[in-house]
């Protein structure tokens, strides 16, 4: 249930849409949400709500609930900006933008023009096998065991294994990493995710610095020194804007993603049953699941006063991208709570718009991969007996601790 908020609200502001929502509260839960809150959202919340808790550190910002209007503003680049949108670099005192996740037009297309070659389905696909081996190898260390804490051994290594072969880091480094991921992204202490920035921009400063002293083959981020936009390299701002977005990326989407998915598996042994029967249908039930299961709300900027349903919104606003709403919307999708690997569904999980995921092609063949090699390897699994499943309510919803069983 909402409850209201109770601070000043800005002038343009109706004091009955303001709200805070457990949906955001970043804190673990034992209840679907999938099942309960936002199927009970959709049904009492009016189209634009005024959620006083929905961005980190217990910030404001405007929530689209339906999918159209959703839609609408992802293709809004004249009313709404992205520049500073988390601001990563203005909490460590810092002046550059996450590239291309937070650069605007016109800037954001010549960017785009550079990266989207980088990250073509051609060139995804031809990280499969290795991407593969990673899968093979993690799940040989338990497929015996009967069990296995997935998180822990599975989903949090699987996705930041590839992100650091891709960028040429450190593998021993991991669980450093996994510790600053989770202090930017999953909490609301202001200091401890300022800290954790801090952290990965200075060790990517350092990298960068390395590279340019000793440029390696076959490195992406030896790669990106010789990415142009108007006729001239990079500057090192560019570098490092898009250094961390990779890196915030690339250690955290799958692993909230699989472990949404892998949920929903262990509970529905009929669903494993499509999959293991023909695998080929993990490409359409991966992006079925995606529809559902799309964790992350992000963000735009009000940059123009606009009207959103009857509503005024005034330049500085957030407003709230959230696809574990807009994938959820029953005026959109019929039964949206029920996973149907025949919907076949247009979504908004890997954004849309100009901002449409960079890395979108990457993600969904990890996710296909892992699916397909977890139930080769491993008999119908199912949620360990006993365990009762925690869910993480906030701008990224997903599963901290899954302990799934097999016989």
């Amino acid at each position: 249930m909402a409850t209201t908020a109770e601070r000043v609200l800005p002038a343009h502001v109706p004091s009955e849409l303001a709200m805070d929502l457990p949906l955001f509260a970043r804190e673990r839960v034992y209840e679907n949400p999938h099942e309960t809150m936002i199927p009970e959202l959709h049904a009492t919340l009016p189209p634009i709500a005024y959620v006083t808790n929905i961005f980190p550190g217990k910030s404001a910002g405007w929530l689209l609930k339906r999918t159209e209007d959703v839609k609408a503003l992802l293709q809004d680049s004249e009313h709404f900006i992205k520049r500073g949108m988390g601001k990563w670099a203005d909490s460590i005192g810092e002046d550059w933008i996450v590239v291309p996740t937070e650069a605007d037009p016109p800037i954001h297309s010549l960017y785009r023009r550079a990266l989207n070659p980088q990250f073509s389905p051609q060139k995804m696909h031809a990280m499969a096998e290795g991407i593969r081996e990673r899968a093979r190898v993690l799940i040989e260390t338990f497929k015996d065991n009967g069990e296995c804490d997935f998180v822990n051994e599975f989903s949090e290594k699987y996705p930041i294994l590839i992100v650091l072969d891709l960028l040429g880091l450190p593998q021993d480094r991991m669980q450093e990493f996994l510790g600053w991921e989770k202090d930017m992204l999953h909490t609301d202490d202001w200091d401890k995710r300022t800290a954790a920035t801090r952290s990965a921009v200075d060790y990517l400063k350092g990298e960068i610095a390395a590279r340019r002293a000793n440029p390696r083959e076959d490195d992406y981020l030896s790669t990106v020194f010789n990415y142009e936009i108007d006729g001239r390299k990079w500057n090192e701002v560019e570098i490092l804007g898009h250094c961390f977005n990779l890196f915030l990326g690339g250690l955290d989407t799958v692993t909230s993603l699989s472990g949404l998915m892998f949920n929903f598996l262990a509970h529905n042994p009929a669903h494993q049953k499509l999959i293991r029967d023909n695998p080929s249908v993990s490409v359409v039930a991966v992006e079925e699941m995606l529809r559902a299961f799309g964790p992350v709300t992000s963000f735009r900027i009000c940059s123009k006063e606009v009207e959103i349903c009857g509503q005024k919104v005034m330049p500085g606003d957030y407003v709230a991208m959230s696809s574990v709403m807009a994938g959820n919307d029953p005026t959109y999708y019929d039964e949206p709570v029920k996973i149907d690997f025949d919907r076949r569904p247009a979504h908004l999980s890997l954004g849309g718009g100009i901002h449409k995921c960079l890395g979108m092609h990457l993600a969904r063949i990890e996710l296909q991969i892992a699916i397909e090699e977890f139930v080769k390897a491993i008999p119908e699994f199912r949620i360990k007996d006993g365990f009762k499943v925690p869910y993480f309510v906030g701008n990224i919803v997903h599963i901290p601790d899954l302990h799934l069983q097999w016989n």
